[in-house]
């Protein structure tokens, strides 16, 4: 499902982000990417889903070589992929509805299932009730979900989340996770990026930590 061989990258003249990275993942896998700061977790979220280019090696994705993808045939590729990311990149001057209906509309769906869809994706993540609200009218974490809910409505083959927790209660932390775990028990491959322990010691099954650009693989142990 995806694969990285001798994957490296920097930005300029500057260190490696990431060096050397070589790493399979199947199908259906649920796995934690740790680390602290600044160690390439984000970087490695962005390769995964298409957002940026390796400086060297490569990296596979359903068996596609996506680092030699034609800038024009990426999109069709990322149709594939949910992705959350710190930064959730919401329109604010769309309601929230319409937010998550985006990835339906450039797919040209239909809209009375695209409104299907894009109610049971927020209700799923515990915003209905909101959907003519404005991203700039929710808190933090309500805009976490509702990044959430449009990066699983196209119901993608895989999600990869960048601290998707992080600004949450216990209580949406939980139910964000359940979401995942809903998922994955479907055949979704997984991917979340976080430093938080207690997490991880509760719902790891695999995890990829990354110190200094480089990783180690953890089958089955939560760091």
């Amino acid at each position: 499902m995806i694969r990285f061989q001798h994957v490296f990258k920097s930005y300029g003249r500057g260190k490696n982000i990431l060096a050397d990275i070589n790493f399979e993942i199947a199908g259906g896998d649920f796995i934690f990417v740790s680390g602290p700061s600044g160690a390439g977790k984000s970087t490695l979220l962005k390769l995964i889903g298409g957002l940026e280019a390796p400086s060297r090696g490569s990296i596979y994705l359903k068996e596609q070589r996506v680092d030699q993808l034609a800038a024009r045939a990426r999109p069709y590729l990322r149709r594939a992929v949910g992705v959350i990311l710190q930064d959730t990149h919401l329109l604010y001057d769309r309601s929230a509805i319409n937010n998550v209906l985006l990835p339906l509309e450039v797919q040209g769906v239909e809209r009375s299932v695209a409104l299907k869809r894009a109610r049971a994706a927020m209700e799923k993540v515990g915003l209905a009730g909101k959907e003519g609200f404005t991203p700039i009218e929710m808190s933090g974490g309500e805009q976490q979900r509702l990044a959430i809910a449009r990066a699983i409505v196209n119901r993608p083959a895989i999600v990869i989340a960048d601290e998707p927790t992080a600004n949450l209660d216990a209580a949406s932390a939980k139910r964000i996770m359940d979401v995942f775990l809903d998922f994955n028990r479907v055949g979704v491959t997984t991917l979340i990026a976080s430093h938080d322990r207690a997490l991880m010691a509760q719902y790891a099954r695999r995890t990829l930590l990354i110190e200094e650009g480089r990783f180690s693989d953890f089958a089955g142990v939560a760091l």
